[in-house]
C-alpha cells in the first residue's frame, strides 16, 4: 500500500510524533509520502486532530480513495467516535488492516467536515484559539479562550429553512452536526456519522440554570427539548441571519451566513477496526 500522509506540523504532537508514524507504518509494509507525484496513491492519511483530516477530505473525494486517522490531536472526536484507537502504533495497525466504513461528509460554503458546524459561541472560541497557545498547552489554551468567549456571549437571530419548514429562532449557539460525537465531550445516542441526516442544535440561555440545563440535556445524550433548547433533524439546512455570523466546521474557518448545511451520504470511505 503506498499513501500520502498529512502531518500537521503546527500540532505538539504532530512533529513529537510524525517520524514515528512513518516509521511504523513503514514497519507495517506501508510505503508513506508526503508529496503526491505520478505515482498511484492508495489511500491518504491524517495524522494530527479533526482539522489535520477534514483539510484532505476533499482531495480524497477528488482522489476517490480511502482515508486513514492517526489521532495527535486534542479532542479526537473522529477516533473516537469511529474507535480508532488513540496510540500510534494502534492506529497504523488499523490502516494496515485495511477495512474501511463509509461515513457521510457534511457540507457548508464548500467546506467539508465530519463532526460539526457551528455559529455562535464555539465559533468565537475556535477563532480566539492560536496555534502558539495549543501548542503549550493543548486542551487548557481551549478552556481559557473559552471563558473569554463567554464573557462577550451576545444572542443572534437565525431563521431556518429545511423540509419545506421555516423556523426563527434566537440563540447564543447554533450547532449542525454530523455525527453523533462533537465537541469532546458531547455524545447524542440518537444520532450516528452514517444516518444520512444533520441535527441542528440551537441554544438560548440567559441564565446560569439555563446553561446547566442544556449542558445536562447534551452531556445526557437526550436529543429532546430542554429549556433553551431547540433540536431538529433533517438531510439539509439554511440558515439565514440579519447581519453575517463566522462558522467554523471542525475548529476550521467556514466561510459566513447565510449558507447552506447539506451532506453527501456515505461518500467518505475511512479505515475502521
Amino acid at each position: 500500500m503506498r499513501v500520502l500522509l498529512a502531518v500537521n506540523p503546527n500540532s505538539r504532537r504532530g512533529r513529537r510524533f510524525g517520524e514515528a508514524v512513518r516509521e511504523e507504518l513503514r514497519r507495517l509494509g506501508i510505503e508513506a509520502v508526503v508529496h503526491h507525484d505520478d505515482a498511484p496513491i492508495d489511500a491518504i492519511v491524517a495524522a494530527g486532530g479533526d482539522g489535520t483530516f477534514v483539510r484532505q477530505i476533499a482531495r480524497a473525494l477528488h482522489m476517490k480513495v480511502p482515508m486513514g486517522l492517526i489521532p495527535l490531536g486534542t479532542f479526537n472526536d473522529l477516533a473516537r467516535t469511529l474507535g480508532v484507537p488513540q496510540d500510534v502504533a494502534g492506529a497504523c495497525a488499523v490502516i494496515a488492516g485495511g477495512r474501511t466504513r463509509a461515513v457521510d461528509v457534511a457540507c457548508v460554503n464548500n467546506a467539508f467536515y465530519v463532526n460539526e458546524a457551528s455559529i455562535g459561541i464555539s465559533s468565537r472560541i475556535a477563532r480566539l484559539q492560536t496555534p502558539e497557545n495549543k501548542q503549550r498547552f493543548g486542551a487548557l489554551a481551549i478552556l481559557a479562550t473559552a471563558f473569554a468567549a463567554l464573557r462577550v456571549w451576545r444572542p443572534f437571530h437565525a431563521e431556518i429553512a429545511f423540509d419545506g419548514r421555516r423556523e426563527r429562532v434566537r440563540a447564543v449557539q447554533l450547532t449542525v452536526a454530523n455525527s453523533h460525537r462533537f465537541g469532546g465531550v458531547i455524545s447524542v445516542e440518537s444520532a450516528a456519522i452514517d444516518d444520512g441526516r444533520l441535527d441542528l442544535y440551537a441554544v438560548d440561555i440567559d441564565t446560569f440554570g439555563q446553561a446547566l440545563a442544556v449542558l445536562g440535556a447534551i452531556l445526557t445524550g437526550r436529543a429532546g427539548p430542554a429549556a433553551g433548547l431547540r433540536t431538529y433533524r433533517a438531510a439539509s439546512f439554511e440558515v439565514s441571519t440579519h447581519r453575517p455570523h463566522r462558522i467554523t466546521a471542525d475548529g476550521e474557518p467556514a466561510g459566513k451566513t447565510p449558507a447552506r448545511f447539506e451532506l453527501l451520504p456515505q461518500a467518505l470511505r475511512i479505515f475502521v477496526p
